[in-house]
């Protein structure tokens, strides 16, 4: 179970940065796509963001697991990184990702929803939160405890 652990939370961090890399990257491309338009760009954005967050919840589960598994000063740092990561997940689950979806339908549906910093405040997470995913990346690559 410890190594387990220690490899687990040696391979998610850096995953799981990857992964929202690659999402950020993907989310800007496809506007340039032929025949995208912006209604079905959101469409896209709406299912591939709701399953990045189903992703990254059953990730932060498992890491937590791993992460709480291992004592040590090292470990402790890692913890409170993590708290971080995991904080912002929760309110871009529980708040901002319905808000931003909220907003989708109606475009889609054809209203224009009021001006909303919804989508500026989402990119300021997902920033903060692969900052955080590389700091933890770094505490849990670099210990010698596990």
């Amino acid at each position: 179970m410890k190594r387990a652990a220690g490899v687990l939370q040696k391979i998610l961090p850096p995953l799981w940065c990857g992964m929202l890399l690659a999402i950020a990257m993907e989310a800007q491309l496809k506007f340039g796509a032929p025949g995208i338009t912006r209604e079905l760009g959101l469409g896209i954005g709406k299912l591939v963001f709701t399953a990045l967050n189903r992703v990254e919840l059953v990730i932060a589960m498992v890491l937590a697991v791993a992460l709480f598994a291992l004592p040590g000063a090292a470990a402790k740092r890692a913890k409170v990184v993590f708290g971080l990561i995991a904080v912002i997940l929760l309110a871009q689950t529980v708040w901002l990702l319905p808000l931003l979806i909220e907003r989708i339908d109606l475009i889609v549906a054809g209203q224009a929803p009021p001006a909303s910093p919804g989508h500026l405040i989402y990119i300021a997470l997902e920033v903060s939160k692969i900052t955080l995913l590389l700091v933890l990346s770094v505490l849990v690559n670099l210990s010698n405890e596990n």
